[in-house]
Formats: structure tokens, C-alpha cells, sequence
């Protein structure tokens, strides 16, 4: 069975990066996974969808994943503005950069899925990256969360598209990510 993620936010936060990053850890356990972005005018803070999906590669596909096991939440706002979390599959998970309490961000989502991580990554970015990115923050929410990948996985792709003081910045913050991250089973 292949793993569908999506990934919701706006242009800058590293959307499209991290569903490449999921791909690439994927690949580094010997799991196939394909990762593809939809954006319109490539611009800074414009919405951007990007898909990850982790499975046989005789089932993956490169069509737009409607009905996702995982969805990813890179902007706070973003679930208040619009229904991100459309065709959640049953006993899907959630995963959101927001200060807020799982309960509170769950009361964003129009849907009531098994399982909802949540994290300030937009606080962790600036604070270690020092830029609001919270991409790499989230894929140690999405460890975390779901266990379909390693944290040394995630930090093994973190070095193979970042080098030098970009790739410890972004390891430290995918780990804060992992060990901040609040979770809540709802069954």
C-alpha cells in the first residue's frame, strides 16, 4: 500500500523542499517514494501544494493525491482560510505548525482524524534557522507523528541538499521539531 502525504502551505516556507525531503530519507531506508509540488505563480507566500507518497513503486502515481493518509500543515492560518484537510482519508493524520494546543488546532479542521501533531515551527525556524522556513521543524513533526520515517533519515536528506552551517541549522531543527512536538491519539 503506498503512504499518501500531502503538503499544504505558502510560497517560502519550504514546501516543496520538504516533500522532496521526505522523498529522499524514503529512499535512503530503501523504500520508494515520489514527491511533486502544485503551485501557480511561483511567489512568496502565495498557497503551494506539494504530495509525497512512500510505497511500491507499482502503486505510486503522479496525479494530484486527493484522498491523503497524512497532511501536513506548514502555515498556522492556512486551516482558518480554507478546508486543507479535504478528502482526509479515514483514520488520517494531521500534522500543524501552530502554537496552539492539538485540541484548539483541531477545532481548524473540518474533519476528525486518529491522530493530530502539532508544533510551533515557525517559532523553532526563526529561533535556530533564523529565517520563518519551517520545513525541516515539520519533517521532525512528521517522524514524530507518524513513524513512517527515521530521524536520521530525515537528517541523512537534510545533508544531502543542504552543506555546512545551512544543513546543522536545519538537523537541530528538525530535531526540536521531534522532540517539541505534542500529539494526541483520538481514535
Amino acid at each position: 500500500m503506498v503512504e499518501e502525504i500531502r503538503l499544504h502551505g505558502t510560497g517560502g516556507q519550504g514546501v516543496v523542499a520538504a516533500g522532496e525531503l521526505i522523498a529522499i530519507a524514503a529512499s535512503l531506508e530503501g523504500k520508494f517514494c515520489r514527491a511533486f509540488p502544485m503551485y501557480g505563480s511561483a511567489r512568496r507566500g502565495a498557497p503551494v501544494v506539494a504530495f509525497a507518497q512512500i510505497g511500491p513503486e507499482s502503486e505510486a502515481t503522479r496525479s494530484m493525491i486527493y484522498n491523503p493518509g497524512y497532511l501536513i500543515v506548514l502555515d498556522p492560518e492556512l486551516p482558518a482560510i480554507m478546508d486543507v484537510a479535504r478528502g482526509l482519508r479515514e483514520g488520517g493524520v494531521i500534522m500543524h505548525n501552530t502554537s496552539k494546543t492539538p485540541e484548539e488546532s483541531l477545532k481548524l479542521f473540518r474533519v476528525r482524524p486518529s491522530k493530530i501533531g502539532v508544533v510551533d515551527a515557525s517559532e523553532i525556524a526563526m529561533r535556530v534557522i533564523g529565517r520563518p522556513i519551517p520545513n525541516t521543524v515539520m519533517l521532525g513533526l512528521f517522524v514524530r507523528t507518524t513513524g513512517l520515517l527515521r530521524l536520521e533519515s530525515v537528517e541523512k536528506a537534510i545533508m544531502k541538499r543542504f552543506s555546512g552551517e545551512v544543513a546543522k541549522r536545519n538537523i537541530e531543527a528538525a530535531r526540536i521539531g521531534h522532540d517539541s512536538a505534542e500529539i494526541r491519539v483520538l481514535g
